[in-house]
């Protein structure tokens, strides 16, 4: 279920883009299933199709959906692909850690910083 606060300081096509994201992460939303068509979602959100046009162009940008023409928007499996990559890529981390001998608790604040400061994407 999609919810969108309207008193939040996060711009609506942001809460829906990050819920929708969130949902296909945790796999609510499995590869292959369909997203209701922009102007339905809108009228069931209350919203503009221009607003949950973006957190859907940003949803595709980021590869975890794939729009199909007329037959709409799917979950992509390339989601899957992208947890893989970021699987290999702590493996890859771990070992430089240990490399460099820093303890666990740094190589969390590493990652943590890097996340919070945008330079892990």
């Amino acid at each position: 279920m999609i919810v969108i606060d309207p008193a939040s300081p996060v711009p609506p096509f942001e809460q829906l883009r990050a819920q929708l994201a969130r949902q296909i992460q945790d796999r609510t939303l499995a590869v292959g299933t369909r997203l209701p068509a922009i102007r339905r979602l809108a009228a069931d959100l209350g919203l503009a199709a221009n607003t949950v046009g973006r957190s859907y162009r940003e949803l595709e940008e980021a590869g975890l959906i794939e729009t199909r023409g007329a037959a709409g928007s799917f979950v992509s499996a390339a989601g899957e692909k992208g947890r893989e990559r970021a699987r290999r890529a702590a493996a890859e981390f771990a070992a430089v850690v240990a490399r460099a001998s820093i303890d666990t608790d740094e190589a969390v604040r590493i990652v943590r910083a890097a996340l919070a400061d945008g330079s892990a994407g």
